[in-house]
């Protein structure tokens, strides 16, 4: 097929996005992190449906899948625009939590180099009473790593998206080439050319 090529890249850029998707789900649950579990759960679904797509020549999947693309570069975008403070919105706020939580990044307490300093709370004696006091050492900040993970996802949506509107391209312009002579055309040309002996009078009998 001629966009063999670029179907094959397209299913590695597929796979690459199901295993980037799934290490990201991974740290949003630790995370609690409800809003982008529901738009990665979203995202898997419309990755693998963009894959079934692709390897089947299934062009209306691989239109939903671009169409996800555009959708998913916007809401990393916004992943962006959260953790870096821009606007009126900020990464101290609960809005990825849908507000039922205190809970941030995973990554604010557990990025490389973190290291922990937790105190008991004075009046309780229990085991289980430590109250988290700061985070030190950290050798990147845990919205850069946000912004690096996003900033992933973007490069590769687009190239996802480019390539899956080629293969789009690529095989709606095959599927309109193959048509044989008079094969999908009831009155074929060839019945035009015929000569019309079968019209010759016959004597009638009265």
């Amino acid at each position: 097929m001629g966009c063999c090529s670029g179907r094959c890249t397209l299913i590695f850029l597929c796979t690459i996005q199901l295993l980037v998707a799934l290490e990201r789900q991974v740290f949003d649950f630790l995370g609690y992190q409800w809003a982008p579990i529901l738009a990665n759960f979203f995202h898997i679904i419309i990755v693998i449906l963009g894959l079934f797509g692709t390897i089947q020549y299934r062009p209306r999947y691989i239109v939903v899948y671009t169409v996800w693309m555009a959708l998913w570069v916007a809401w990393n975008v916004f992943i962006i625009c959260y953790y870096l403070d821009v606007g009126d919105l900020t990464k101290d706020s609960d809005l990825l939590t849908f507000n039922i939580s205190a809970h941030h990044s995973w990554w604010s307490e557990h990025g490389p180099g973190c290291v922990r300093r937790e105190m008991t709370q004075p009046g309780v004696g229990t085991v289980d009473s430590q109250s988290y006091i700061s985070v030190m050492g950290c050798l990147m900040e845990y919205q850069y790593i946000e912004v690096l993970h996003s900033g992933t996802q973007i490069l590769i949506a687009l190239l996802g998206f480019v390539y899956a509107c080629y293969v789009v391209s690529a095989i709606t312009e095959e599927e309109d080439s193959f048509d044989f002579v008079g094969g999908f055309d009831p009155f074929p040309l060839y019945h035009v050319n015929e000569k019309p002996s079968h019209l010759l009078l016959k004597p009638m009998y009265l």
